[in-house]
């Protein structure tokens, strides 16, 4: 991207700020919400998309010898999360070097020995020939100050994040379900996943977080996964039983759990 090109593009995606009941707000120049941090608990996850987005650690574990990664930085929830309930290494990636002074600035961004902020566009990152297997989890959440479509949503890129992660490895990616976009989107995931996707609920925003696997199977009952679900709500206050309980059944009316109850496609 040309120099001039780059600075039209922050200058449209001017971080911003507001504050309400103890919230502060990240804006991208604009009305839409871009990202949250309750003040008084810096690492809770206010946004219900950006809980779900964590809904990875129903299938995988993310130990301190494996790699996750963030495309997106936000208000940094994501990472200030990971990085209290995972003990791996974290490399967020940001377009734009005025949203992570920001972060600094207001929103608490850890100064983790774990944590690594790349300055870089999230398309080339995913296609550096030395990420290759290298990332056990991939959260892609990518929206620009339009917040419409994610900014990168093409099938060479879904093939690309595919081929970042090990096995066994998960992506987690925001999505506008009512928008025009969803569907291409998810056509492209599907394609560079082998159609091994899942979809959480819809919240009421409109956003819907997809989960795409890659590697072995999770060889779970569905009791066991109801009960792996109830650990981690204990353990991060996450929803996550309703997501175990909403995952059962859209996997069953989308052929993704057999009815022996194990996850032999995830």
């Amino acid at each position: 991207m040309a120099r001039s090109t780059r600075r039209q593009a922050f200058e449209a995606d001017l971080p911003t700020l507001s504050e309400e009941d103890g919230i502060r707000y990240l804006h991208f120049n604009s009305e839409w919400i871009q990202g949250a941090m309750r003040i008084a608990r810096p690492s809770e996850l206010v946004l219900a998309y950006t809980q779900q987005m964590m809904a990875w650690l129903l299938f995988v574990t993310a130990g301190a010898r494996d790699r996750i990664g963030i495309l997106g930085l936000g208000a940094g929830s994501l990472l200030r999360f990971t990085l209290r309930h995972t003990r791996a290494p974290v490399e967020s990636v940001e377009r734009n070097p005025a949203v992570t002074a920001l972060c600094r600035a207001f929103f608490r961004l850890p100064g983790s020995a774990r944590s690594v902020i790349d300055h870089a566009d999230a398309r080339d990152w995913v296609a550096e020939p030395g990420r290759a297997g290298r990332y056990r989890v991939l959260m892609v959440d990518l929206y620009d100050s339009r917040a419409e479509g994610p900014v990168c949503g093409d099938p060479a890129f879904y093939r690309d994040c595919c081929r970042v992660l090990d096995e066994p490895g998960v992506m987690s990616v925001n999505l506008f379900g009512r928008h025009e976009s969803f569907e291409e989107n998810l056509r492209g995931i599907r394609a560079a996943f082998g159609g091994r996707v899942l979809c959480l609920p819809e919240i009421d925003e409109g956003n819907t977080v997809v989960l795409a696997f890659k590697g072995d199977a999770l060889d779970l009952s569905r009791q066991d996964f109801l009960d792996r679900a109830a650990q981690l709500e204990s353990r991060t206050g996450l929803p996550a039983r309703r997501w175990a309980r909403s995952l059962l059944i859209g996997g069953r009316s989308r052929s993704a759990a057999e009815d022996r109850g194990r996850f032999d496609r995830f």
